[in-house]
């Protein structure tokens, strides 16, 4: 996965946060990702995106500006984007925006309110960076 992309896609979800730090992006396939949403969601399929927030619950952030981390499959990208008849970069691209915001605070499955309001946020985000 060319840097350039998941460097400056990372750059855009900041910046609509008006936040700073560092996320890691790992890209696997998917058994990879099957045996991670297995381990940690007890659900036994791929999935596309996944994220790993540092600073979740109670406890102070361990490591104050880095968030955590992105794991996204390359398989099950491919696929979407081949169903969504997008582009294989279009695909990575919403998965970024999508983990990121999962890392910094936005949870679809909490609520339809939320999922709408992450929604929103995911196309303010595309829009932005297809304007420049």
């Amino acid at each position: 996965m060319p840097k350039k992309l998941v460097t400056s896609v990372l750059k855009k979800v900041f910046e609509s946060e008006n936040k700073d730090g560092e996320i890691s992006v790992v890209f696997i396939d998917d058994d990879g990702i099957l045996k991670l949403n297995r381990e940690y969601r007890c659900i036994n399929r791929p999935t596309d995106v996944l994220s790993f927030a540092l600073n979740q619950g109670d406890l102070p952030d361990p490591q104050p500006g880095m968030w955590g981390d992105i794991v996204i499959s390359v398989e099950t990208a491919a696929r979407q984007a081949v169903e969504a008849g997008d582009s294989f970069e279009n695909e990575i691209t919403r998965l970024l925006i999508h983990g990121a915001l999962h890392l910094l605070g936005y949870d679809h499955e909490i609520s339809m309110k939320e999922a709408a309001r992450m929604r929103v946020k995911e196309r303010k985000i595309i829009s932005s960076m297809e304007k420049g």
